[in-house]
């Protein structure tokens, strides 16, 4: 068995590109947080029992590397079917899903159909719950490829097949069409506000969409802040655990949203006061809205002496 200090090893000493040894890592420390916690061990003591480690970095990096090879850049999934009955592993026997795949899986839509065979695995899970955008409708989209394969263990009434689909997007007005996003929120009205820039920081980092504050008045007249933040499901539980910790909240809300986006892309322009990235919004293919990015504008108008909203109006007007 393998402790995280063996897989980070190899990883660092791979001769792997640093973008996909960042990924392999980000993964395999979320397997392992979730085999600490539901083994009652810290994160450095935690070992991976069941997943071969050999196997386990087989089919995460072949992943990411796939993935990267084939241009995906998005992921949906359709519900995991978790399978039923049990497993006998060195903690004896157990129900399935395994404790390990079942903490995997929080946030994501599960369900079994009878089979008594464990069909998701906690390495499955990890890696569905990190690259999955979406678990929820199957997207608008063209296919052009579709690949097929097929487990060693035969089942009597279903085959036992992973189906992959890759396509293009459908060209609609909007990029994000009926996609669900989670929104956490919560009012405080006792914090030093110094320190929601630390707060939206953290948050954004740990992968929310957006985070922003609301004035309000709460009861008996006093003055406070409600924080929302909108992330997809799978980064949920994590972003909530932060919300704890760095805020003096004792609750929060949360439900499901639709949300709806433009399509957006980077590109970087050349213009008459230097390079500067600019955000392109478009629905279809006509193309909306532009805005540089700020903190391109914000370099230029320091090396340059100017007034930071001269900058990005002078910008503006060029892009």
């Amino acid at each position: 068995s393998k402790k995280w200090k063996d897989i980070e090893r190899i990883i660092k000493a791979s001769s792997l590109s640093e973008s996909v040894k960042q990924k392999g890592l980000k993964i395999f420390k979320r397997l392992f947080t979730a085999e600490a916690k539901v083994h009652g061990e810290t994160f450095n003591t935690a070992h991976l029992h069941e997943l071969g480690a050999v196997d386990c970095m087989i089919d995460i990096f072949g992943t990411i590397i796939g993935l990267k090879l084939l241009g995906i850049e998005k992921v949906y999934s359709s519900g995991v079917n978790i399978g039923g009955g049990s497993i006998r592993t060195k903690h004896g026997i157990l129900p399935v899903p395994a404790p390990a795949t079942a903490e995997l899986l929080k946030d994501i839509p599960v369900y079994s159909d009878g089979i008594n065979y464990e069909l998701t695995t906690p390495t499955g899970a990890v890696i569905l719950k990190e690259i999955s955008s979406s678990f929820e409708s199957f997207p608008d989209m063209v296919i052009e490829k579709i690949g097929i394969g097929a487990g060693n263990k035969d089942f009597k009434d279903k085959p036992n097949v992973l189906r992959i689909l890759i396509g293009q997007g459908k060209e609609q007005g909007a990029e994000n069409r009926g996609q669900k996003v989670a929104v956490i929120e919560t009012t405080i009205d006792n914090m030093n506000p110094q320190i929601y820039e630390y707060v939206m920081e953290r948050l954004f980092k740990a992968g929310a969409l957006d985070v922003y504050l609301t004035q309000l008045i709460m009861k008996k007249g006093r003055p406070g802040i409600k924080l929302t933040v909108l992330c997809n499901s799978k980064e949920k539980e994590n972003l909530m655990k932060i919300i704890f910790e760095e805020t003096t909240t004792i609750g929060l809300r949360f439900y499901e949203a639709d949300r709806q986006t433009l399509k957006r892309e980077i590109k970087e322009i050349d213009t008459s006061l230097g390079k500067v990235k600019v955000k392109i919004s478009k629905l279809g293919s006509r193309i909306i809205k532009t805005a540089p990015e700020y903190e391109d504008c914000k370099k230029l108008a320091k090396k340059r002496n100017m007034p930071l909203i001269e900058v990005m109006e002078k910008i503006s007007s060029q892009s």
